[in-house]
């Protein structure tokens, strides 16, 4: 398997630390309410930094083109996807919060 991706995305990946203080509002509610929220602000991340791209650069690096995509930024076929990540930073969170050290 061969894979690609383009510097510029770096950041916007690191745009996943706003998951980490929704995490702790978050904690009382139903795992599937969270599930949600997270994959709400995945998809803002994601259809904003693809807007902002496209102005900046005059093209997007991603182009989303089934039927299910929204302006080619966003697609609903992904949900399940990002759905299951906001959750899986739940764990690496707590994880994280677990180890004896600070930084």
């Amino acid at each position: 398997m061969q894979g690609f991706t383009f510097l510029v995305m770096m950041p916007i990946y690191g745009l996943s630390i706003f998951l980490e203080p929704l995490h702790n509002y978050l904690r009382p509610f139903p795992w599937w309410t969270r599930g949600l929220v997270y994959l709400a602000t995945i998809w803002m991340i994601e259809y904003s930094s693809g807007v902002i791209l496209a102005e900046a650069l005059g093209d997007c690096p991603w182009q989303y083109c089934d039927r299910l995509s929204i302006s080619g930024y966003i697609t609903l076929r992904m949900a399940p996807e990002w759905f299951l990540a906001g959750l899986g930073f739940e764990v690496l969170h707590d994880f994280l919060d677990e180890l004896p050290f600070e930084i």
